[in-house]
Parts: structure tokens; C-alpha cells; sequence
């Protein structure tokens, strides 16, 4: 492992290209709400780069980390606020509230503790016995989720689009995946290295998803955000690891704009080069490689994914290639060199047109 979380970094689970469609088409609230989420991310970087959240705000919880592998959450109510953390509201071992989100949110980061650590070995998000705190009720019809550096923090969403961001089990798994992958590897946020940092995220978030249902990788809807949308929009979820680029398509969201394959990758400086768009190629080959092995996803290609994630080789700046191959030099480590496993996840990255030679001198 490579402790030490990176502080200054904020991952949103509601991708750019959705609220930019959203400014462009909606009402004028909905115009008005989506900039001001677009520019949300850009303040709150701000915000936290001068004044460190972690020093200021959660330094009394943080500061006391867990050795024994056990489960410490803390949520908090911001009232509808913008200042961090709020009112605590639920403790560890506390009896449910009255407020759904409060206990969505603690229920969630208590299924991820548990597939990290019963799966992995892993102590909690640094592997150190990190706490896990979370602030609910962010905002004013807020619609998004996202991990600043050392907690989640939920919004309720507008009701007309988006339903509470809580209710979404994978998620939470996504975003505290981020400082999964910050302690681990700090994947550089832009290119191909951002979208193996979004894709990391949607395969984690989706194994604790499965893991929670106990779901066979065929039993799995390999969604991302199942739940978010409301009635009114046409789509199921905001990203699909089965068929990237098929999960929505409504008039004021836009249309899925993932691609499946290496020949449709996109080439764009938004979105810090395309990472919540390209993300959809290493899903869908994990995608292809779990539902070729079969059985409980977590089980054999998680573990190929979760290995190659602290592989030391895993350079910040890897590219689809780089990481494809570092999978299957761990598939061939865990199984053998004729397992069913390695063809698998070699097939699956063929298949996303993500060619890795026999010889590579990368490393």
C-alpha cells in the first residue's frame, strides 16, 4: 500500500457532460442549478487547496484511526448548508434515525467497510483504519454526491431529475474507492489515467453493490447509479458497465456519451480529457472478463483489479495499456499462466480493442 490520501482532491459522481446538457436544455432553475454545480467543483478545489478540510473540520475524528480492523462511522446533518461537517447525527452502533438518508449513508459506507475489508483484508480506505464519516442534506436541492479527501458528502437532488443521492449503494463504493485508489496508487486525473481512476471506482462500487445483494456476476445489473434518476428521465441509471453508452438518453441529460471499444474513444479536453467518458472501456472489459469467469465477481477478476491497484508498477500516469497488462501479469501470478482466468481477462481487453503486445517495455 502507499498511505497517505491525497487531501486535495474532489470526485463527483454526476459526470460534467450531464450538467453541461442540462444548462443547455433544461428550465431556467435547471439551467441556473447546473451552472452553478459546474462551477461548485472549481470553488470547492479553491476552498479546500487554502484552508485544508482536514485540518480544520475533521481533524478531532480523523486523528483517531482504528487498528483493530473495526467500523467507525459518523454521519452528519449540514441542514440544507454548505459548511462541513454539520451536527452529528449518528455514531457508530447508534439505533437508525428518523431520516432516511442518514441511515442510507451509514448503511452504505458500512457495506463498503465490509467488502474492503472481508474480501481484501483491507482496513478500511488506507488500509490503516481510517474513520468514515459523512455529511448529508448538502445543499439546496443539491444533485450530486461526492468524496472530498476524508468524507462523503450527499445532496438530496431536486426530486424532478434526481432523487437523493443516498439511496445508491454503489455510489458510496464508488466514491470511497477514489481514496482507495489515491492511497494506492494516486492515478494522475486526466486521460486515460483519469479514466482508469472512474473506471476503478465503477468496478469497486459495483462489487460492493454485488457483494450487498450476493449477486453472481450473470445475477448483477452492472449499473452505476441504478436509483438516482427519477420517473421523469428516460434512462437507467448514469453509466452502464454491460453497454456503455446505452444507460441514458433524455432530452435534458443528454445521451450517454461512453464508448465500449479503443475505435470510439474520445478525444476532448472537457472533463479533464473525457475521464467520466472514457471510463467506459476498462468497464466494459472488466465487464466481459467477470461474466466470462463467472461466479461472484469480487472473487477472481476483483481480486485481479484489486492487485494490480497496489501493484508497485502502476505508474500515476498508466494508460489502458499499461493497466491491461499489469492485469494480466497479475491473472497469470494468482492463477497460472493456462488458467481460464488469464485468457479471460486477455479476451476482454481484445475485445475493447485495448491490444497488449507479448513484449512490453514499459516498466
Amino acid at each position: 500500500m502507499r498511505h497517505s490520501t491525497s487531501h486535495g482532491s474532489v470526485f463527483y459522481i454526476l459526470p460534467p457532460h450531464m450538467l453541461t446538457s442540462l444548462a443547455q436544455h433544461g428550465t431556467q432553475e435547471q439551467r441556473t442549478m447546473a451552472l452553478q454545480m459546474l462551477g461548485h467543483d472549481h470553488s470547492i478545489r479553491t476552498i479546500r487547496m487554502a484552508q485544508g478540510l482536514l485540518s480544520s473540520k475533521y481533524a478531532g475524528a480523523q486523528s483517531a484511526l482504528s487498528t483493530d480492523k473495526a467500523l467507525y462511522r459518523t454521519i452528519y446533518d449540514v441542514h440544507g448548508q454548505l459548511a462541513l461537517p454539520g451536527d452529528q447525527v449518528r455514531g457508530e452502533g447508534q439505533v437508525p434515525t428518523q431520516d432516511i438518508a442518514v441511515n442510507e449513508a451509514y448503511d452504505a459506507m458500512g457495506w463498503t467497510h465490509a467488502f474492503y475489508l472481508q474480501v481484501f483484508g483491507r482496513n478500511s480506505i488506507d488500509d490503516a483504519g481510517m474513520r468514515l464519516d459523512a455529511s448529508v442534506h448538502y445543499g439546496t436541492l443539491y444533485n450530486n454526491a461526492f468524496w472530498n479527501g476524508e468524507c462523503m458528502i450527499f445532496g438530496d437532488g431536486d426530486g424532478q431529475l434526481f432523487n437523493r443521492f443516498t439511496c445508491a449503494v454503489d455510489v458510496v463504493g464508488h466514491e470511497m474507492t477514489h481514496g482507495v485508489t489515491e492511497d494506492e496508487c494516486k492515478l494522475a486525473y486526466v486521460g486515460q489515467s483519469g479514466a482508469l481512476n472512474e473506471s476503478i471506482s465503477d468496478v469497486f462500487g459495483s462489487l460492493v453493490k454485488q457483494y450487498a445483494n450476493h449477486q453472481t456476476a450473470d445475477q448483477a445489473d452492472w449499473l452505476i447509479g441504478h436509483g438516482l434518476f427519477t420517473q421523469k428521465v428516460h434512462g437507467e441509471a448514469l453509466r452502464s458497465m454491460r453497454a456503455p453508452g446505452q444507460a441514458y438518453d433524455d432530452p435534458l441529460l443528454g445521451r450517454d456519451p461512453q464508448p465500449s471499444h479503443m475505435d470510439h474513444f474520445v478525444q476532448t479536453v472537457e472533463d479533464n480529457g473525457g475521464v467520466h467518458i472514457n471510463s467506459g472501456i476498462p468497464n466494459h472489459a472488466f465487464y466481459l472478463a467477470a461474466t466470462a469467469i463467472g461466479g461472484f465477481a469480487w472473487e477472481k477478476t476483483g481480486r485481479i483489479w484489486y492487485e494490480t491497484l497496489r501493484d508497485p508498477r502502476l505508474r500515476p500516469t498508466a494508460t489502458f495499456r499499461m493497466f491491461a497488462r499489469l492485469t494480466l501479469t497479475n491473472a497469470e501470478r494468482i492463477f497460472g499462466s493456462n488458467s481460464p482466468e488469464l485468457s479471460a481477462v486477455r479476451d476482454a481487453w481484445s475485445q475493447v480493442g485495448v491490444q497488449i503486445p507479448a513484449m512490453v517495455r514499459e516498466y
